[in-house]
């Protein structure tokens, strides 16, 4: 991982999003309380954005929001997005991501 710079987090400022009991991805279904899609919804509502938004392409959203090789995302989400780096071999991840990691490496 590279150190470079970081833009404000986006999740700063912005309003706390609340269930509405339908699902995020716009298809209708009802969800359970405190939930925001139906179950795997989430990761098609992601490849949708992608597709409309991004030409379906990860490094293009990266571009898009100033990351790439020069500036590190994952850096950037261990400095203003709770993710944590395992000390072991510096693998990047959310606090239970890394514990799974670890786990599974014998770390």
């Amino acid at each position: 991982m590279t150190k470079k710079r970081y833009l404000e987090p986006m999740t700063k400022n912005l309003p706390r999003l609340i269930p509405t009991g339908k699902c995020f991805c716009g298809c209708g279904a009802s969800v359970g309380l405190g939930s925001f899609f139906a179950r795997g919804h989430d990761k098609t509502a992601e490849a949708a954005l992608l597709a409309v938004r991004y030409e379906s392409s990860v490094a293009r959203l990266l571009e898009q929001h100033d990351f790439g090789p020069e500036n590190s995302v994952l850096d950037a989400a261990v400095a203003d997005g709770g993710w944590v780096i395992c000390p072991s071999c510096l693998y990047a991840g959310a606090p239970a991501s890394v514990r799974n990691h670890q786990k599974k490496t014998g770390h």
